[in-house]
């Protein structure tokens, strides 16, 4: 047992989940979920410049060069989240959700100064590691601040403003890419350093957030965590313009005598949180397959055996990036209401039985280029709020100093499994040309989202309004 003085007695947790919702929460939700449409923006937009890339007469990329290209943006990405959720959880939120915006931002405009393919995927690769290491950081700081009432909505909607941000990259990419308004050697640069100077405004804009207090207060700097609460408090009042409803009762009772609990924290993840662990393998996995399988190979499908002119992809591209935009945004609240359990298994089973039955049509020949955009539009709808879910649940499943550490890993895993086992194999099944093969792929994909229902039926939490520190105790608190 520590020493008296070693410990420290808070309600901090209490007293940030019973605020009203405020525009400092606004600012949050933006400040930070803006990185998550640079993303999508970011990986349409580069789809869209492959042609271009191609073309150009300094990089001349080669098919293969191109792929190697995404390939290391990939890995720079599972390498960025690791190493960022690592620093993430040792020196601070807000340190790092500003180190990798940066990162991300310096690394995209010298996308745009690339003068062959090894300075292009160095460049990729870097892109990437800021964009992984986001992922992390960014997670954890929304879930420590957004009230608890709140915290699956926000934290669906902000995952799924990813496909806001390709959206809009699909009517960028017209844009940039029109030799009537730039030459396209200037253009897919202008892409690329556009982009970057986007991710200045996000700088700007998360000056004003403060360090979670959550993670001040199992890092030994209680009095700070106190002071930024105040703060924070003083400034939801002037907002409102009424007195803050009373705190809950109840404290935590934490040491303050351990800065780093990354041993303690690794050994929990096989042992105390061993069903945690299974239940985030099999979420990230399921959901990633099912969807790099279905986005990364939406092109080949449509031109090869839809016979849609490449150059109007993009134009295919937008109602599906629009329904999976809206999945979150309709569904998410019900993620607070109905609960976490409910919904979670409801999503991953419906958009699995719905991918079989759409990959059946497709074999039979039933649908036309825009039926099939439909159809996998209303499937992602569905399957869209089921992927936010995933970084959802791991988030809350896990203590707060892991967190970022935590989500940082499942997703590595999920972007390896997704980003390298589901793209190569459904590449070699359109290679085939064969409807009936691309269709066990298909299957393949909807099994699993109905298997990760149903180990989500059994493992799942009902976290739905309830304090972070009540679904996961700190490893710092005393008698947990």
């Amino acid at each position: 047992m520590p020493k008296r003085s070693e410990l420290y007695e808070t309600n901090v947790p209490n007293r940030l989940d019973r605020l009203p919702w405020s525009r400092f929460h606004w600012l949050v939700v933006f400040a930070l979920g803006i990185a998550w449409i640079l993303d999508g923006l970011e990986v349409t937009v580069v789809g869209s410049l492959s042609g271009a890339l191609s073309d150009s007469p300094t990089l001349h990329l080669t098919g293969s060069q191109i792929g190697a290209a995404a390939s290391a943006y990939l890995v720079g990405a599972v390498g960025g989240a690791v190493f960022f959720g690592w620093l993430t959880d040792r020196l601070g939120r807000k340190k790092l959700f500003t180190v990798t915006v940066l990162v991300y931002l310096v690394a995209t405009i010298a996308c745009g100064l690339s003068w062959d393919f090894w300075s292009f995927a160095l460049f990729r690769m870097l892109t990437g590691a800021g964009i992984g290491g986001e992922y992390a950081a960014v997670n954890a700081t929304i879930q420590e601040l957004i009230p608890a009432r709140r915290r699956g909505f926000t934290d669906l909607v902000i995952n799924g403003s990813f496909w806001l941000g390709a959206a809009i990259g699909a009517l960028g990419a017209t844009v940039v890419l029109d030799p009537a308004i730039m030459p396209p050697e200037i253009g897919w640069r202008a892409a690329f350093i556009i982009g970057g100077v986007l991710g200045f405004i996000v700088v700007l804009l998360r000056r004003f957030l403060p360090e979670s207090p959550r993670w001040l207060m199992t890092h030994g700097q209680p009095e700070e965590a106190e002071k930024i609460v105040g703060e924070i408090e003083a400034r939801i009042e002037r907002e409102t313009g009424k007195p803050l409803p009373p705190v809950p009762p109840g404290t935590l009772t934490l040491r303050t005598d351990v800065r780093s609990w990354f041993k303690v924290g690794a050994k929990a993840l096989v042992t105390t949180y061993r069903r945690q662990t299974w239940l985030g393998v099999t979420l990230m996995a399921a959901q990633a397959f099912c969807y790099n399988a279905v986005f990364f190979t939406y092109a080949l499908i449509l031109t090869r055996f839809y016979n849609v002119a490449s150059g109007r992809v993009g134009l295919f591209l937008l109602p599906f990036a629009i329904g999976n935009f809206l999945g979150p945004l309709v569904l998410g609240r019900l993620f607070d209401t109905i609960g976490r359990r409910i919904m979670i298994t409801a999503t991953y089973g419906l958009s699995g039985v719905l991918m079989v039955v759409t990959g059946w049509m497709f074999v039979m020949g039933w649908l036309d280029a825009m039926q099939q955009t439909l159809a996998w539009t209303g499937i992602f709808f569905v399957a869209s709020a089921a992927a936010s879910s995933a970084y959802l649940t791991v988030g809350e499943s896990f203590p707060l100093e892991v967190r970022a550490i935590a989500i940082a890993l499942f997703y590595a895993f999920g972007t390896g499994v997704g980003g390298v086992a589901g793209p190569a194999l459904f590449g070699a099944l359109i290679d085939t040309g064969s409807r009936l093969s691309i269709f066990w792929g298909y299957l393949l994909g909807g099994v699993l989202m109905v298997v990760a229902a149903v180990v989500a039926g059994f493992l799942a939490a009902n976290a739905e309004r309830r304090s972070l520190e009540d679904i996961a105790p700190p490893l710092s608190a005393v008698g947990r």
